[in-house]
């Protein structure tokens, strides 16, 4: 699958994307008994496929356990993928080995969800972020003292805190730390994982227009890992809604929040909390009832079918491939092909759990 797109920065026809992912799987096996058979898999990723345009953010969102934050550690390969394709700047990434990967990785950088864990407590501000300095750069002393200034001024961050430890700082100045440490390297491509999941709402604001300070000054090109749908409508371009391992629908931002194709979609948005009251207790929930199937045994079909409100039979024995259906908008749903769209899917009554309420919590 490969999905056009405009770039952002110009608006004009699509460019070559600098992130291209086909069909990317990443199982994790699972042993058992003394001799350690290996006995199955938990398909953590399952056939994910989508394209990042430079100076883009794609949004990728979804429950917890769905696989966001494993397919942005198999883009950077700190997972090394089961199968598929990462294409970025040109190079296949699952197939880099040894010294070919570690001249690639400076392109490619990491902003961790939780920023108290992924900072060395034993290392300062300026020996963090000039860590990958030291690795990547034959930079003197002098001149990686420089970068780490510089750096620090770029994220907001006191010069006078370079000799510091992560301890000493709030969240939000950890997340900065970690942001510097990312850009250190000036890397084209970002994956944000959850950054701003471990802050206080006051900061997650800050963070976030921070990012995008940096994105419009530097180029940078995101995919912002979230499950925060009202902060992805904010600083994405285009959304990734991910269930049990797969992209359900990939649509532009506004046309994804104003309607959203795929039930899945549908239920995740309609859970969002209105700053209106009365806008809040007028509107129709989706209530999803029932557990979301194991990973390690996912429904045959559709994965989503076992709590689908408008499930057909075609749902429980045949998967459904991510296809466009609109201009810039793919969902992976019987509802939009053929045996669906003319009846011959045959609407389910077995979904009794699901129902709708209207101006009631979930």
């Amino acid at each position: 699958m490969t999905e056009p797109a405009l770039d952002r920065r110009t608006g004009e026809s699509p460019v070559t994307p600098l992130v291209q992912v086909t069909d990317l799987k990443m199982y994790f096996p699972i042993y058992t008994g003394i001799l350690r058979r290996h006995t199955g898999d938990v398909k953590a990723v399952d056939g994910v496929s989508f394209s990042i345009q430079p100076g883009e953010t794609l949004g990728l969102v979804g429950e917890s356990g769905c696989g966001k934050s494993t397919v942005g550690r198999a883009l950077l390969r700190l997972y090394d993928p089961t199968a598929g394709q990462v294409m970025i700047g040109g190079d296949d990434v699952t197939r880099l080995q040894g010294e070919a990967l570690r001249k690639k990785r400076p392109q490619m950088q990491m902003v961790f969800q939780d920023p108290q864990a992924s900072l060395n407590p034993r290392m300062s501000v300026a020996e963090i972020i000039g860590e990958p300095l030291l690795e990547h750069t034959t930079l003197s002393a002098q001149e990686r003292q420089a970068r780490v200034f510089e750096l620090m001024d770029q994220v907001g961050l006191n010069r006078r805190f370079a000799n510091r430890f992560p301890h000493e700082f709030s969240g939000g100045q950890r997340q900065r730390i970690g942001i510097a440490r990312a850009l250190a390297l000036n890397p084209r491509f970002i994956v944000c994982d959850e950054p701003i999941a471990a802050l206080d709402v006051s900061i997650q604001a800050q963070v976030v227009n921070l990012l995008e300070d940096l994105q419009d000054r530097l180029g940078l090109t995101y995919l912002f890992i979230s499950h925060d749908l009202s902060m992805v409508r904010h600083i994405a371009d285009r959304v990734a809604v991910m269930y049990l391992g797969r992209i359900a629908e990939l649509s532009p931002r506004d046309a994804l929040y104003d309607r959203p194709l795929h039930p899945y979609a549908e239920a995740l948005l309609s859970a969002v909390p209105e700053p209106d009251p009365a806008a809040e207790a007028s509107r129709d929930r989706i209530i999803l009832s029932g557990d979301v199937p194991s990973p390690a045994n996912p429904p045959r079909g559709c994965n989503f079918c076992t709590r689908c409100p408008r499930v057909m039979d075609i749902c429980r024995q045949v998967k459904p491939e991510l296809l466009q259906v609109e201009p810039d908008r793919w969902v992976a749903c019987h509802l939009y092909t053929s045996a669906g769209a003319t009846g011959t899917g045959k609407p389910s009554s077995t979904n009794d759990k699901t129902r709708i309420q209207q101006g009631e919590d979930a």
